[in-house]
């Protein structure tokens, strides 16, 4: 990755922490779905330049049904949902447990659609899931108003993500990265025009609610959408997949400095144990078997 590059990774990682921030801030004021109408609505406002030309407008048109799909299960369902538990739980405690989307990738891509899963991984996928057990063992309660149903909706959230990642390589993979972006946001704001007027507050919105909801279309849909697709067009798939262990990092971050949120050892013990297994579900990290070793080939490469 160059010295551009990771700037821009950083960058992405700030812009999607601070979207946590921007949801726990505005969200009051909106209410979930309303809030995601905005963010949606702007987004793809600001993204039609990008499918200005008849050969990406006919690209919309004719995979209009599989763009609504990926629309509802990557944007409309997981956003909202995300933004529902903002009203309760923490941005920084949030982003963690939203950190858990490689993980509903990997499980859902063996599962429905082919993707091999090593052995390994499996390691990482309990050891990831252990992680989130320790950030939220003293916060499951069920009870009416419990935090448990709110933990719940960020894991509804993270499968949503699972879903749509394997969808689009699945089905969309031919498409470029300007209508997976711009086509899917345009649908997603359609697809929440009615049920966000519908739930509208009565109540004026103040400047603080509106600024935090643009800012959260502008800066965390908008410019972080392009940031991504930039990278994965430059420094490859890879490589931008370690902002999942960045973003939460940064979400703790802006939450302790803007909304005193606070960093307690059982949160930090969490965060730790979680991205560890996530970074070795998704080979990130590559666990070795003892008495493995590294053979050095003549004018090659080091191999296991």
């Amino acid at each position: 990755m160059s010295p551009a590059d990771t700037l821009r990774l950083i960058l992405l990682s700030s812009l999607w922490g601070m979207s946590f921030i921007f949801m726990r801030v505005a969200v009051p004021e909106f209410g979930p779905v309303p809030l995601i109408l905005v963010r949606m609505g702007v987004g793809a406002l600001l993204m039609l330049p990008l499918l200005l030309g008849r050969h990406y407008l006919r690209q919309v048109w004719e995979n209009k049904g599989k763009l609504t799909i990926l629309g509802l299960v990557n944007h409309v369902l997981p956003f909202s949902l995300l933004a529902l538990a903002t009203t309760r739980l923490e941005a920084g405690f949030t982003s963690l447990i939203n950190a858990t989307t490689p993980l509903f990738t990997a499980l859902l891509g063996a599962l429905f659609f082919a993707t091999p899963v090593h052995r390994r991984q499996y390691l990482g996928l309990a050891l990831a899931f252990f992680g989130v057990y320790v950030l939220s063992a003293d916060r499951l309660d069920f009870a009416l108003g419990g935090d448990g149903w709110f933990i719940l909706a960020v894991l509804g959230a993270t499968f949503c993500y699972g879903i749509a990642t394997n969808f689009s390589k699945t089905y969309l993979p031919h498409l470029p990265v300007r209508v997976l972006a711009a086509g899917s946001c345009a649908m997603s704001a359609l697809i929440l025009l009615l049920p966000g007027l519908w739930l509208w507050p009565e109540a004026p919105i103040g400047a603080l609610g509106w600024a935090n909801g643009l800012a959260l279309a502008v800066l965390s849909t908008t410019v972080a959408f392009l940031l991504y697709f930039g990278l994965i067009a430059s420094a490859g798939a890879t490589a931008t997949s370690t902002v999942t262990f960045l973003v939460p990092v940064s979400a703790l971050l802006w939450g302790y400095l803007l909304l005193d949120e606070t960093l307690s050892l059982q949160v930090l013990a969490g965060m730790a144990i979680t991205l560890a297994g996530t970074a070795i579900a998704t080979r990130m990290i590559r666990l070795r078997r003892p008495g493995s070793h590294r053979v050095e080939p003549p004018g090659g490469e080091p191999l296991d």
